[in-house]
């Protein structure tokens, strides 16, 4: 018998509507000492999926009226016995009734619990379970399409797809050590290779897919750079929809670094608009020039600006040189203006043209940061890797499933091949949840909100 935990389910803070999840083999026993229906019948007396309206009462106080859902397992979220009492979103009234649902026998809920009792009970699988906290904390439509693919199971659909096979081509050769002089179907080398080169590329396009998505889910840390005056701050308000940096004529107006969350389509850049970059008398300007050189080094993603209506500037091409081999969009700014710049010398790298004044650009600009994302193309409908864990178990297999083919080509014992076969499928028997060590589940949990 497992212990009954209870927790409140809704965030903290003022709301209309609390929600305590009481879980386990008490939980309606544990319910029917604090939860009062209106009606006098018993919550031990409903039928799962039934709601009662009623009172929480502690002795003859009354903390709050509220309803209570009922669920029977194994129909709920845990697979368990599950009581969810909705009260007023007050802060005392929760912690009170969750006290007095402490003080009747329940214990209080770790963090992940319910949805760890959901995983080992049956009624998701990693994949989905680690979707929930996406779910949570999506801060973009993309985000939370990324999390809702994988919570609906497009993940795990595509996964199981390369188990199917992969075990069916492991049985086979489980048969074929048996009963070595029989024909066995899919054994036969041509099968055996298309078998293992068709999973070898399935999820070579979900570990290349896994950065695109990170980045959807995460954002890029991004800087913009260039010389004093070619429209960095412009480029910044522009972006951010707001004047977040100070925009003038005279250079080296911005002189630390300011930073922003934006939105780009369907990523969430972190920019950071740094000083102009150039040699300087200025004390505290070249303490801004340093931070703008040191940005160019940590940052995922370099926006950088070169003014159209100048020709390129020894500052300029000291800029461009150190930017080579970085994840770098050139943004010639101030079109507006006319062109004195020389656009054969950005030939190596990925180039757009606007004018930030003018608000000129932004679906260009757009496309572009997608494409050196990796995000163009990616939809965030897709069954995509969401976690270092998956991304980790999915590269084990690959590994396996390429050393199998290998052994295959070059003519090596099945044996040697089954054994591959086995690395993989215990890779992504790892991945699913099919087959994971209880430290492993209570990593993955132990990060979740309480209440989930």
């Amino acid at each position: 018998m497992s212990r009954t935990v209870a927790a409140i389910a809704t965030a903290s803070g003022l709301g209309a509507l609390g929600v305590i999840r009481i879980s386990g083999d008490k939980a309606i026993e544990i319910a029917d000492k604090v939860f009062f229906p209106f009606s006098g019948k018993k919550l031990a007396e409903l039928k799962g999926y039934t709601a009662a309206y009623g009172e929480v009462k502690d002795g003859d106080t009354v903390l709050d009226d509220g309803v209570a859902l009922v669920f029977r397992a194994p129909h709920s979220y845990t697979g368990e016995d599950t009581v969810e009492i909705s009260l007023h979103g007050g802060a005392i009234i929760l912690r009170d009734t969750l006290r007095l649902i402490f003080s009747s026998g329940a214990f209080s809920a770790e963090g992940g619990e319910f949805t760890k009792r959901a995983f080992l009970n049956g009624k998701t699988d990693l994949t989905r379970a680690e979707s929930i906290m996406g779910l949570i904390s999506a801060e973009s439509d993309a985000q939370l399409r990324l999390s809702r693919a994988a919570h609906l199971g497009k993940t795990a659909e595509k996964l199981d797809k390369i188990i199917q096979s992969l075990t069916k081509a492991d049985a086979a050769i489980s048969v074929f050590s048996d009963y070595p002089d029989e024909d066995i179907e899919g054994l036969d080398r041509e099968s055996f290779s298309k078998m293992l080169e068709n999973a070898k590329k399935s999820l070579e396009i979900m570990l290349r897919e896994y950065d695109a998505g990170k980045i959807l889910r995460e954002g890029v840390d991004t800087a913009i750079v260039g010389k004093p005056n070619v429209g960095k701050s412009s480029l910044m308000n522009m972006l951010s929809g707001a004047e977040r940096s100070i925009v003038t004529d005279i250079a080296g107006t911005t002189r630390d670094v300011i930073e922003e969350t934006v939105r780009v389509g369907d990523i969430v850049l972190r920019l950071a608009d740094t000083a102009g970059i150039r040699d300087t008398g200025d004390t505290i300007e070249s303490i801004g020039v340093n931070l703008a050189r040191k940005r160019i080094d940590s940052a995922q993603l370099i926006l950088a600006v070169f003014d159209a209506s100048n020709p390129l500037s020894d500052e300029d091409l000291k800029l461009l040189a150190s930017l080579k081999g970085k994840n770098v969009l050139i943004i010639i700014n101030k079109t507006d203006l006319g062109s004195q710049l020389e656009r054969e010398i950005f030939r190596d790298f990925k180039v757009v043209e606007i004018s930030a004044k003018e608000n000129k650009g932004t679906n260009e600009l757009s496309q572009k940061i997608n494409e050196i994302c990796g995000t163009f193309g990616l939809s965030p409908d897709s069954a995509v890797l969401i976690n270092e864990r998956q991304r980790a178990c999915a590269a084990r297999a690959l590994k396996a499933v390429r050393e199998a083919y290998t052994a295959i080509m070059i003519g090596q014992t099945l044996d040697a091949v089954g054994i591959c076969l086995d690395d993989a499928l215990s890779a992504l028997f790892e991945l699913t949840g099919k087959r994971v060590t209880n430290e492993v589940a209570d990593e993955i949990f132990k990060s979740f909100c309480v209440g989930k």
